[in-house]
């Protein structure tokens, strides 16, 4: 991929004596006292060498707990990896959220470990490789497993685990960027953007939503929320399962008899009390589609562990979960090593059982899902603020079609009429819509995890979402 320049962010930030002087001028010295003291604290969650690294990297990395609610001693785990290239590049590179969904999926597991993170886990689950395209290449990535309960996030108070849904889990993840903040001060006043995939198609809009909604009336907010990007997003109940429907039977993964069927009998509004009728005609649907990989139609399946995805599903609102390819089992053998744990200052607290890539627990007591997203995406749009979808085209399960439903649901202008993108090699990276307010593309030949399957256009999608640039119209290197 090539660009004017890696990091076009740092054409303009300012050095690090003049941030310091206004920081002197600005604040009291008892509130400088106090940050130099965060920043100390922040030290404390520096990464030094992780288990099976391999040599020395050109970042730092930071990862500890957020205490989130002292009272029922709930505590969330990040994991941050600073821009590569050193503090010239970090300090002014922008500040990007990253979340999985699930619910109950960690961003460790899927985000920081198979899709944009900086390592790749090798199939020893032991040893680590450098991504070549990792997202920190232009962004400062920071992963939150939210909520407690999923990955090394904690809570002391174990009913919790039983009572999550969407909008304690924002409120939550919200007290984390308070705390976090505090914590990483040079962070305050950064452009900061929320991003994620899957069920995260609810956590970042309702995210978004409160930080907009907290900075309202502040002249110069400490989260400088500038928009949120999501891919093969859960978004709208009845556009999805049109949507998802629809997917199945034009790609031959269903019958005619029973796609007419589960437009019958499954309520297209909310997915949260399926009928015994509907749940007959999903399972109907699986077994016509045979063993394939429903996250990817047309990739090999994982024989370890094919049928998981079945035992999984409680309920078709749980067809949302992370995706299961067989890296899941590198991070796990490589996350419950006492060794990473200790690297990652992870586990603090000896939680009594093994790390997992996704909870059972939370995702199948989740709670409260509201049936759209579309009324955030209109209050986002209305405030002027940056929202870009995109979809990987292979996906059976939030399939692009349901994403062209929820955005037609909205009724925006069109700004750029639909083209093909193309990706720096001479190969068509996807398609691509611009509306007055939001960007939908498409990428070629993924997934329902872009970076995993498509590196390189993941890689070029994030870059030009952070520039708010169209993406790229002709095949030129």
């Amino acid at each position: 991929m090539k660009s004017s320049s890696p990091f076009p962010f740092c054409k303009i930030c300012p050095s690090k004596t003049l941030l310091f002087l206004l920081h002197v001028f600005t604040f009291s010295s008892t509130a400088y006292a106090t940050e130099v003291e965060s920043t100390t604290a922040a030290q404390n969650d520096l990464i030094g060498q992780l288990p099976g690294q391999p040599g020395p990297v050109n970042f730092t990395q930071y990862s500890g707990y957020v205490t989130v609610n002292a009272t029922a001693g709930r505590a969330l785990f990040y994991w941050l990896q600073e821009a590569q290239g050193g503090s010239t590049v970090s300090d002014c590179a922008p500040l990007v959220l990253w979340l999985n969904g699930g619910p109950g999926c960690s961003s460790v597991a899927y985000g920081a470990s198979e899709e944009l993170g900086a390592f790749r886990i090798n199939s020893d689950g032991e040893t680590l490789f450098l991504n070549e395209y990792a997202w920190n290449k232009v962004a400062n990535i920071l992963f939150l497993d939210s909520p407690a309960g999923v990955g090394f996030s904690y809570s002391n108070t174990s009913s919790d685990l039983y009572n999550f849904g969407d909008n304690n889990t924002a409120w939550d993840s919200y007290a984390f960027l308070l705390g976090w903040f505090e914590r990483f001060p040079k962070y305050k006043y950064r452009e900061f953007y929320i991003a994620g995939e899957s069920y995260a198609g609810h956590y970042v809009p309702q995210l978004s939503q409160i930080v907009y909604e907290q900075n309202k009336g502040v002249k110069n907010p400490i989260i400088n929320f500038k928009g949120f990007m999501v891919g093969n997003a859960v978004t709208d109940d009845y556009n999805d399962y049109i949507g998802l429907f629809e997917f199945w039977w034009n790609h031959g993964l269903i019958s005619d008899e029973t796609y007419q069927n589960l437009k019958l009998v499954c309520p297209m509004d909310s997915s949260e009390h399926p009928s015994k009728a509907c749940n007959d005609a999903i399972d109907t649907a699986y077994n016509e589609q045979g063993n394939i990989d429903p996250y990817s139609i047309y990739t090999p399946t994982c024989k370890k562990i094919s049928g998981k995805r079945r035992q999984l599903r409680a309920g078709y609102r749980l067809m949302f979960g992370g995706y299961d390819p067989c890296t899941e089992t590198y991070s796990t053998e490589y996350y419950n090593q006492p060794a990473v744990q200790k690297a990652l200052h992870a586990n603090v607290t000896s939680i009594p059982y093994s790390w997992q890539t996704c909870s059972d627990i939370v995702g199948v007591y989740w709670g409260d899902s509201p049936r759209s997203m579309l009324p955030i995406y209109r209050e986002i749009i209305a405030a002027g603020l940056k929202i870009w979808v995109f979809s990987g085209d292979t996906d059976s399960v939030v399939p692009l079609t349901g994403t062209r439903y929820s955005i037609d649901a909205l009724n925006l202008s069109t700004a750029t009429s639909w083209y093909a993108w193309y990706d720096g090699t001479g190969e068509v990276g996807g398609w691509s819509q611009v509306y007055k307010g939001l960007t939908l593309a498409t990428v070629r030949g993924a997934g329902h995890e872009v970076p995993l399957h498509q590196p390189l256009r993941g890689l070029i999608l994030f870059e030009h979402f952070l520039e708010d640039k169209p993406l790229p119209s002709n095949n030129k290197n």
